[in-house]
């Protein structure tokens, strides 16, 4: 329990250290978007294949990512079921979670192991990432190409680093320290500018207005704080697993939503307003939500 107080205090001073910068640091507009393109190209690839180069493979076929899996797909299921108009971003708001900006942080400082939330990236990226830009474009132009689905994993850097990394650690390839050194001091700096970049991105936040989309992010933002958990635990209970294995995908299934799913709306000019709400209002619950499950699991 004090160890993950301790992890969520500091992501906090991180995160309030970037709402300070971006209030009163006198940044140039463009500073959260530089620091977002530098993580995105550079950074997270670099944390992301070091990470994966260096995972035991047996963690990509397991258990615990099976339970991730089937919660995260209840919740895609669940969200057109229980209210119209969200669409796939609705899906994707209530079941695709922050692995990369948040689950690292979340898996480093609360679980003690970045490596834990490298299967779900790698599910995410490799399988739901494909199916959703396909769904998307599908959905909003009535048409899709076979190129373009095919390639579009090639052309995310994060996905290609993943595969490399994968290739890595399948092999058994050692690659030399002149080489995997400066990768992986390029990648220690991913995980506290991502909390500053989005401590930047707080700064005047308004959420939850009038409008046709509320109703569906209210939806999305309840099963993705309180549902995904409870069934990654009721998952992970039916299936045996160990009590540490337990509270990671129970924790893990608590992480906010992706900021990639603002992208993709971005990209296909649908859902924005349910996107950009859904993530900070998961994001703010984050924090109690996983406290509460430290707490809960203390006496479990």
């Amino acid at each position: 329990m004090f160890a993950a107080f301790s992890g969520f205090l500091l992501i906090a001073v991180v995160v309030l250290t970037g709402w300070g910068l971006r209030r009163w640091g006198g940044l140039p507009e463009n500073a959260e978007t530089v620091l977002a393109r530098l993580v995105w190209l550079v950074l997270n690839p670099c944390l992301l294949f070091t990470a994966v180069a260096r995972a035991d493979v047996s963690v990509l076929f397991s258990d615990p990512l099976l339970v991730s899996a089937g919660a995260a797909l209840i919740c895609f299921v669940l969200h057109p079921l229980l209210v119209r108009g969200g669409g796939v971003m609705g899906s994707l708001a209530a079941g695709y979670v922050n692995a990369n900006y948040i689950g690292i942080p979340i898996a480093t400082y609360v679980l003690g192991d970045a490596t834990r939330v490298i299967p779900i990236i790698v599910l995410q990226l490799l399988i739901v990432t494909p199916v959703a830009l396909t769904l998307l474009e599908l959905a909003t132009t009535g048409r899709t190409s076979l190129r373009a689905t095919m390639t579009a994993p090639l052309r995310n850097p994060m996905i290609v680093a993943t595969l490399f990394g994968a290739v890595v650690a399948v092999t058994g390839l050692r690659l030399p320290s002149i080489l995997l050194d400066p990768l992986v001091t390029i990648g220690h700096a991913a995980v506290p500018l991502v909390l500053i970049a989005f401590g930047m991105s707080l700064s005047g936040r308004r959420v939850l207005e009038p409008g046709p989309e509320r109703a569906a992010t209210i939806a999305a933002v309840a099963l993705k704080t309180t549902a995904m958990p409870l069934i990654a635990f009721l998952l992970a209970t039916a299936l045996r697993l160990p009590r540490i294995e337990v509270y990671d995908v129970t924790v893990l299934a608590a992480l906010p939503t992706a900021q990639n799913v603002y992208l993709y709306g971005q990209r296909f000019g649908t859902g924005l307003i349910l996107a950009r709400d859904t993530i900070f209002l998961t994001t703010a619950a984050c924090v109690p939500v996983l406290l509460s499950v430290a707490f809960l699991f203390a006496f479990w």
